[in-house]
């Protein structure tokens, strides 16, 4: 018995309809998710899928182990609530105070430097010897001559008067001729006194005088270091100062009044601030409500220097702005610190703060009650929002604050609830902590944690 032909062929399409519909039952979620659908029962594109997930609330909590809080850094305070000023941030720079920082020294007479005693980095305390001076004044030898002449004249008169008196017990004499006698003995006192002011004034020491008015005149004057204008009578250690710079050189004459050298006395200096004239008042109010302003030095190397105990305060303002750079001047007086070393034998001193140093000054303008001030880097800053990260063992909780004030050293939380007093805070790398967080949830690495009432946060066990 012969098949019919359209045998042949429907038995085999019968078994590829069965395998294409296994098929289509295997991958159909494939199928459904190229087409747009989602086999949620709810039919949810995924686009909306992907709205929902980004209004849903973001991760707070991020795990940091101990390693890698040693590996930041990271520094934990307990957060306080404080009174804070707001500030103003004026560049400034340090000064020589001017009549107290610099001294110049002169030449007392007409002479030849025959020697130098000291070297520009020197240093010297009051009366040390700087440079001698071979003296060829005819002004300072004629004073010299006046005193021996006068002293030696006083020596007669008083023999003089000394043979009369005994006449004058006798009747031998005139009382006129003893007045006479005690005249001029008081004019040639009177030559004494000024011959001796004008030789101290010349720099001749009182030894030095004293050998003149026995006839042993001074041919050579020794330049001395004069005392120090900052130095008050109950200082007990003398000021140092140091030989800046040397006007003069062997053998050069010099004249009276001549500059020889300059010394520089670094224990007193200047801060000075350069504002421009719209805060003027704030520098007013800070100066007459005699506020503690901060100054931030910008080469100070703290490590080798100890910490500083000065507080500062505006002394006064300039009455005059600077045609150039249209900035107002205010003044800070420095009390310097300074260590001394020594070099074979001779001693050297350094100075903490020098002339030309830059600054920054700190000047309070408005006050923060009941606020938390944290370091500026404690603070995280993503949007519109800040964010601050309260530690509870290895757990850190972000938290949303406003910032009421910031700088670029501080950052001032109020006090509204979001942060209570005792709270442990981070005090640095709140940037790196955001990060952190964001990557954390990005890979799924949450911790499992449980929220208390008061707002901490522990491990789920």
């Amino acid at each position: 018995m012969m098949l019919h032909p359209l045998r042949y062929w429907i038995l085999p399409a019968l078994i590829g309809l069965g395998l294409g519909m296994f098929g289509a039952w295997s991958y159909r979620d494939q199928l459904v998710f190229l087409n747009g659908w989602s086999t949620s029962s709810t039919n949810v594109s995924p686009q909306d899928d992907r709205s929902s997930a980004s209004t849903s609330e973001q991760p707070t909590i991020l795990e940091l182990k101990t390693l890698a809080r040693k590996n930041l850094g990271l520094t934990v305070k307990v957060a306080r609530l404080q009174d804070h000023w707001r500030v103003i941030t004026i560049p400034g720079v340090v000064r020589d105070r001017p009549g107290v920082s610099d001294r110049g020294v002169t030449s007392p007479a007409v002479g030849a430097v025959s020697a130098i005693h000291v070297f520009p980095g020197d240093t010297v305390v009051p009366g040390d010897r700087l440079v001698t001076i071979q003296l060829f004044s005819e002004y300072l030898q004629a004073t010299q001559t006046g005193l021996f002449q006068a002293s030696s004249e006083i020596e007669l008169i008083q023999s003089e008067i000394d043979r009369l008196s005994e006449l004058a017990e006798r009747g031998g004499t005139s009382k006129a001729r003893m007045i006479q006698l005690q005249n001029d003995k008081k004019r040639q006192e009177t030559l004494v006194r000024s011959s001796i002011q004008e030789l101290l004034s010349r720099g001749l020491s009182p030894q030095q005088i004293d050998q003149t008015r026995q006839g042993q005149f001074v041919s050579s004057i020794e330049v001395v270091a004069p005392p120090s204008q900052s130095q008050s009578p109950d200082d007990a250690a003398p000021i140092n100062y140091e030989l800046q710079s040397l006007a003069v050189e062997l053998g050069q004459t010099v004249q009276a009044g001549q500059l020889i050298c300059s010394l520089a006395d670094h224990s007193q200096l200047y801060i000075v601030g350069h504002a421009f004239k719209r805060e003027s008042g704030w520098l007013e109010q800070a100066a007459q409500g005699e506020r503690a302003i901060d100054v931030e030095f910008l080469d100070d190397d703290r490590r080798e220097w100890p910490a500083r105990e000065q507080t500062h305060y505006i002394r006064h303002l300039s009455n005059v702005i600077d045609p150039q750079s249209r900035t107002l001047d205010f003044f800070v007086p420095l009390r310097n610190e300074s260590r001394s070393y020594e070099v074979d034998g001779e001693s050297f001193r350094v100075w903490r703060f020098r002339p030309g140093q830059r600054t920054k000054i700190h000047v309070p303008i408005e006050k923060l009650t009941d606020v938390f001030v944290l370091p500026a880097e404690a603070v995280a800053y993503e949007g519109g929002q800040a964010f601050v990260y309260r530690q509870n063992g290895d757990l850190f909780n972000q938290i949303s604050v406003h910032v009421r004030h910031k700088d670029r050293r501080h950052a001032v939380i109020a006090s509204d609830g979001s942060i209570t007093p005792g709270t442990y805070l981070a005090y640095n790398s709140g940037a790196t902590l955001r990060r952190i967080l964001k990557a954390q949830s990005a890979s799924g690495q949450q911790p499992g944690v449980h929220v208390h009432a008061d707002g901490t946060v522990h491990a789920a066990h």
